[in-house]
């Protein structure tokens, strides 16, 4: 077997995450059309998952999801009933403390790298942004040339009498 890809979910992993997996139910309020069981069967839960993993880890939209992983919308969905079930915080729990058994999480200190600078690439040089090429003459200015001014102040549409 060969070298699993960033996004793909092992067996093994996938075994440690199926317990937190939320369980579907019927809602008691809603009338169906057909009996509970009835109709096409769900995707299963790892290929959903796997679907998902896939999604965040390479950054495609949903529905750019490859059809190995099942329908983009149904994948989708399914990401916004774990979500809003607590699943991806109950594994990122999981996955903290683990972390904190191996290795030791400094947990009374702690830093968030961030940054309010200008990047050091765009300089003056680079020229105009491309948001700013089809702007009027306020925002960008070719370099050595004057300012534009109309000349006259404001135009006239009509004789006076």
């Amino acid at each position: 077997m060969g070298q699993l890809k960033s996004w793909e979910v092992s067996d093994a992993l996938w075994e440690r995450l199926a317990p937190f997996v939320p369980q579907r139910e019927r809602s008691a309020r809603r009338k169906y059309k057909r009996k509970a069981g009835g109709g096409r069967k769900p995707m299963p839960d790892k290929q959903a998952f796997a679907g998902m993993v896939y999604v965040l880890r390479t950054g495609c939209q949903w529905k750019a999801l490859p059809k190995e992983y099942g329908s983009s919308s149904s994948v989708h969905a399914r990401f916004v009933h774990w979500q809003a079930a607590g699943f991806f915080r109950a594994i990122w729990q999981l996955g903290l403390a683990e972390y904190d058994e191996l290795e030791g999480v400094a947990w009374k200190w702690q830093s968030i790298d961030g940054a309010q600078g200008k990047a050091p690439l765009a300089t003056e040089c680079v020229g105009p942004s491309p948001t700013d090429r089809g702007k009027k003459r306020t925002q960008a200015q070719f370099v050595g040339r004057r300012a534009w001014s109309p000349a006259v102040p404001r135009r006239q549409r009509r004789e006076q009498a």
